[in-house]
Order: C-alpha cells, then structure tokens, then sequence
C-alpha cells in the first residue's frame, strides 16, 4: 500500500492476534517495525518470521501498564530507526463477567490495561509527534465501545473510555495544529486471544459459542489499519468498526 513504505510504527499486543496479522501486513507493505508484548518468545518468532522474508522487525518485551516501557518502545524505534511515524494501541483484555460475580481483581487488569495501557501509549508518543508536527495514533476499541452488553459492564466501559480518549485527541491535535491523526477501531468477532482470559464459566461458553460461530480473520482488521495508514497526510479517518457480515452483534 501507498504511504507506509519507510514508516516507523511501533505495533503493542503483537504477539497474538490482530498485532501479530498487523506486523505481517505492515512488514510486507515496507513498514519498518518495533514490535512489544509480554511474551518475549513469541516476539522473537514473528520478528525473525518478518525478518527472513526480507522486512525489517524489532521488537521488546512490553508491559503496558509500565510507562517506563512505553516509553522503551519509543525509544527503541528512535534509536534504531531514526525516527518514529505512528503507534498502533492493541494491547487488551477482556476477562468479562457480570458484575455480581465480584471479579474485582479483573475489572482492575481490564482498566489498567485497557485504559492506562492506552494513556501510557500516548504518553509516550505525544511529545515526539508535537515536536515533528506529524504521526499517527491507532488504537482498538470494540464494538463494546460503541453498545453496552450484559456480563461485560467493566470490558465495555474501558472500551467506551478508549473511544472518548481517542476522539478527544484527534480534536486537541487539530485545534493545536500539531498534524496528529487518530483511528479508532472497533471490532466484532475477530479471531485473538481475548475469549481466553474469561475466568466466569457462564461468560467464557457463551463468548465461546459466539466466537466459534462468527469469528473472522485478524488479517481483516490488519487490513483496516492498513488502509488507514495508507491515507494522504491531509486526511484522517477517525473511526473504524469491523466484524463478520453473519453476525448480528
């Protein structure tokens, strides 16, 4: 695709998922990419992965909740590549129940996570791209981002969180002249990891069953941040929702 070639993109999550079909997509597109997830064994297959098929892939062990590494990964890039073009926010959980079940100690991990996971992001990233005046920030929500579900108060409030922070920075960005383009996307049931981290037994089957029935492709969401990466740099688009064509969500 047009305009990715030569870009630096630091990917967060990719070691599963949407991250890791995202750094395929991006690496075969010429992106140059820095790769961060908690597992560092995987980190290094998808970047060795990238890199023999002539792309170019580095990657560290990432904790999102850390601002520290965050801030790692920003450096990382600028160190080895000189510059550093946009941020694609992926990391998340989704340890859903109802909130009778009293599972504390997951809407915890879910707002650190899902939301200062996604600060930390920013965090890191604002000052490099206010001083070029350019970059870009992608971040996924969920479709629990845009409608609130049942048994999954606390996942669908981080999401909404997301979709409120993301919007409020795409605004700040063009009031300040800073050039900084936002997307937020919004996923259905896309093919990840998410099912699994589900400890409620009730919750986990009918996800489960939702999943096993409609899941499509991570490479379709890949695909999105692709084309919204690809854009001319007077343009943003802000928000993206993607999901099976059969499901009713």
């Amino acid at each position: 695709m047009q305009n990715i070639k030569g870009k630096v993109i630091i990917i967060t999550g990719a070691s599963s998922g949407i991250g890791e079909a995202t750094a395929y997509k991006l690496a075969s597109a010429g992106a140059k990419l820095v790769l961060g997830a908690r597992r560092e064994d995987k980190l290094r297959a998808i970047a060795d992965k990238i890199n023999a098929d002539g792309g170019e892939a580095i990657y560290r062990a990432t904790d999102v909740v850390k601002p520290e590494d965050s801030h790692a990964l920003v450096e990382l890039a600028k160190n080895s590549f000189g510059k550093l073009d946009a941020i694609f926010l992926n990391a998340g959980l989704m340890p859903s129940s109802p909130l009778a079940a009293l599972e504390t100690q997951n809407w915890n991990a879910m707002v650190d996570v899902n939301i200062k996971g996604v600060l930390n992001g920013i965090a890191a990233v604002l000052p490099t791209f206010n001083a070029q005046k350019s970059g870009h920030i992608l971040s996924v929500s969920s479709v629990a981002g845009l409608k609130v579900y049942p048994g999954a108060a606390v996942y669908c409030g981080t999401k909404w969180a997301v979709r409120a922070i993301m919007e409020a920075l795409r605004m700040e960005s063009a009031q300040a002249g800073t050039n900084i383009r936002t997307a937020t996307i919004y996923p259905a049931a896309v093919q990840s990891e998410l099912v699994d981290s589900i400890t409620d037994k009730t919750t986990s089957a009918g996800y489960r069953q939702l999943y096993d029935t409609y899941e499509i492709p991570a490479e379709r969401v890949a695909n999105v941040v692709a084309f919204a990466l690809s854009q001319p740099d007077d343009t943003n688009i802000s928000e993206f929702t993607i999901g099976p064509t059969t499901q009713p969500w």
